[in-house]
């Protein structure tokens, strides 16, 4: 599918976002979504927003929260709402000022029934959660337990891509954590919760991020978060090196080292980016 049938196949002003994490250094797969989104959201008159996915603070960095603003600025990306600096990111935007928001979606679903408590850890799970708790009925607020979303066996997801897709979570991902063992909501939870706030309609992912938008369907499902639900996704093919995809903790090559060649180098970057994006 050629970048003009892509943008094609969205709906007229869309809103959508670029939502990076501060854990690392971006590199160019980072910048290949964020040209991607702000492509599609331009071409349709959308609204496009910057939310910094900060909420983890024993990885975020002040550094790594000024390379992205200077990443988008070298990459030539605009945006219509969001911080335009690190200052008005933790002093306005960060998502530590939105806890009470997750909490309240943690506990709406706790409130319908849907969750469980765990005491386990991943390394004695493994990616795929087994059930282990999940029948032990242990109270909600003991320290050290994490909360999980109760999720069945055969529990399949309809995610509105390009084509919608079924996807089967119970056997992807099993019941998953939505508050973790220190008390902070998971990933998954801060996620649904701002695009549903934000009334986003237009989410722009890598394949690899499919188990969290099946994972955060069915958290918009079981909470009735309707905006989320019925929400367009477009989850597009990687960027790999050596046949891997590009990490942060990988020590992918940076966009701080690109950003040296200047223009120039800019200009090469949205030229590889086009010919990338007209071979989704």
């Amino acid at each position: 599918m050629s970048l003009a049938e892509l943008i094609a196949g969205i709906p007229e002003n869309p809103r959508s976002r670029i939502a990076p994490t501060p854990s690392g250094l971006l590199h160019r797969g980072n910048a290949f979504n964020f040209l991607l989104t702000w492509t599609l959201v331009r071409q349709k008159q959308g609204t496009l927003h910057l939310r910094i996915d900060d909420l983890d603070s024993a990885r975020r960095r002040k550094e790594y929260i000024e390379d992205i603003f200077e990443s988008l600025h070298w990459l030539g990306i605009d945006w219509d709402s969001g911080p335009r600096n690190s200052t008005e990111q933790q002093n306005i935007f960060s998502q530590d000022l939105r806890l009470r928001r997750y909490h309240d979606l943690i506990q709406r679903l706790i409130d319908h029934g849907h969750c469980f408590a765990c005491t386990c850890s991943r390394t004695e799970t493994g990616p795929v959660y087994p059930g282990t708790c999940e029948a032990k009925n242990l109270p909600l607020d003991e320290p050290g337990t994490s909360i999980r979303l109760r999720v069945a066996q055969g529990e399949i997801v309809q995610i509105k891509d390009r084509v919608t897709t079924s996807f089967a979570i119970g056997p992807e991902t099993g019941s998953f954590v939505i508050r973790r063992k220190d008390g902070l909501p998971s990933y998954q939870i801060a996620s649904v919760s701002d695009d549903e706030d934000m009334q986003m309609n237009l989410i722009v992912r890598g394949m690899d991020l499919l188990p969290s938008t099946a994972m955060q369907t069915l958290i918009a499902e079981k909470a009735g978060l309707l905006n989320f639900k019925n929400a367009s996704f477009i989850h597009h093919s990687l960027i790999t090196k050596d046949g891997e995809k590009l990490s942060k903790s990988a020590g992918a090559e940076s966009l701080r080292v690109l950003r040296q060649g200047g223009e120039e180098a800019a200009k090469s970057m949205r030229r590889e980016f086009e010919r990338w994006a007209n071979a989704l």
